[in-house]
């Protein structure tokens, strides 16, 4: 796998990001996240977005983190917020979200974030697995779906 570095709104990351809102709204029937992300939001060294392709070159997995500060959503200073963690559904089984969060978490651990924050939910038992198997524990919830039942939030400390 090549893992590299690419902006939020690069045509693989939006073409990926319009898969995994589509799985979204499977598994919640909602539409998908309606989290609002710009694509600064993953500029370094505030944040970044990463796309893993396969050796044919396809997009097949991404990742990204944003920088969050306290505010009114719960945040705390020094968060990095995980967002888009998906991996095309041919692919997965092969450890590619782990690679992907552990390069996350090192980049914003020498970005100066403190503790790398996510929100998932109830209907992604991969996701839970993947976040509990890495170190991440509960947390008070934040973001967008802080008061939604099916939101579960999970920090660790970088």
């Amino acid at each position: 796998m090549n893992i590299r570095r690419v902006r939020f709104d690069h045509p693989d990351a939006v073409k990926l990001n319009d898969e995994v809102q589509a799985e979204y709204h499977v598994r919640y029937g909602d539409g998908g996240d309606a989290t609002v992300l710009a694509p600064e939001d993953f500029d370094p060294p505030r944040g970044v977005f990463l796309i893993a392709y396969d050796e044919r070159d396809r997009p097949v997995a991404t990742g990204g983190w944003r920088s969050q500060d306290h505010n009114d959503e719960g945040n705390e200073d020094g968060d990095a917020e995980l967002k888009r963690m998906f991996v095309i559904e041919e692919m997965r089984g092969r450890g590619l979200a782990r690679r992907i969060l552990a390069a996350l978490e090192e980049d914003a651990r020498a970005a100066g974030r403190v503790r790398m924050v996510l929100e998932t939910g109830t209907k992604q038992p991969e996701a839970i697995a993947l976040y509990t198997s890495s170190g991440y524990e509960p947390c008070a919830k934040f973001g967008y779906y802080r008061h939604h039942e099916e939101s579960l939030c999970y920090a660790k400390r970088l």
